[in-house]
């Protein structure tokens, strides 16, 4: 079997599955796939079928091999590296969001993802207006909830530094925890921030204490 019938099969098994799209964009109105919603699925389809799928990245492209792991054979997709310039976030945040952005292209390419309501929501629709103060904004998100003073990929970089920030600080790196997520200062941007560390107070304490120390507002 070569390993364009085993990622056709992958493909195939992958639509029959009941995926959930968390991702939620409140500006314009549609939901969509996170990077988690289906890769963990799809990993276990090519476990099943005997593929291995591997990113990499050099500074101009960013490339998926998949790997028939029976005989070798491969297919390569690549994709021209973009550049983020984040609000608030460092240069080692911003490479993060861009490969971040990359993995999930590569697999939705790889994958034959379709997802149709963000072209649908946004096509012939103007860009709303940008809020310029938001101290006046009542919004009390629930759990997992996005404000909807944030795009899709400011909040996917904000929980990306909060997952990096818990795992930091599970390895007994509290200062490192602290600078992952330093420069989230915007009022909006520190709730989600929040939010996402709902679970992991003791994470939320030991950066505020340093924020406190450091006199950021990040607190």
């Amino acid at each position: 079997m070569s390993v364009y019938t085993k990622l056709n099969k992958a493909r195939m098994a992958l639509s029959k599955r009941k995926l959930e799209k968390t991702g939620h964009n409140k500006f314009a109105g549609y939901n969509y796939f996170e990077l988690g919603d289906f890769l963990i699925p799809t990993q276990e389809i090519f476990d099943e079928v005997g593929l291995c799928g591997v990113v990499s990245f050099t500074a101009d492209l960013a490339t998926l091999t998949i790997t028939d792991t029976e005989d070798g054979s491969q297919i390569v997709l690549t994709s021209p590296m973009g550049s983020a310039a984040l609000k608030g976030c460092h240069e080692v945040q911003n490479i993060g969001a861009v490969e971040t952005y990359q993995r999930r292209y590569l697999w939705v390419s790889a994958m034959e993802i379709v997802e149709h309501d963000a072209l649908d929501a946004t096509t012939g629709k103007e860009k709303p207006e940008a809020k310029q103060n938001l101290q006046g904004i009542r919004h009390s998100p629930m759990k997992g909830d996005v404000p909807p003073v944030l795009d899709g990929d400011r909040a996917l970089q904000i929980k990306l530094a909060a997952s990096i920030a818990v795992e930091r600080f599970k390895k007994g790196d509290e200062v490192g925890a602290y600078e992952e997520v330093s420069g989230i200062t915007d009022n909006e941007e520190k709730r989600y921030l929040w939010i996402c560390l709902a679970e992991h107070s003791a994470v939320k304490a030991a950066i505020k204490k340093l924020a406190q120390a450091d006199k950021e507002p990040i607190a």
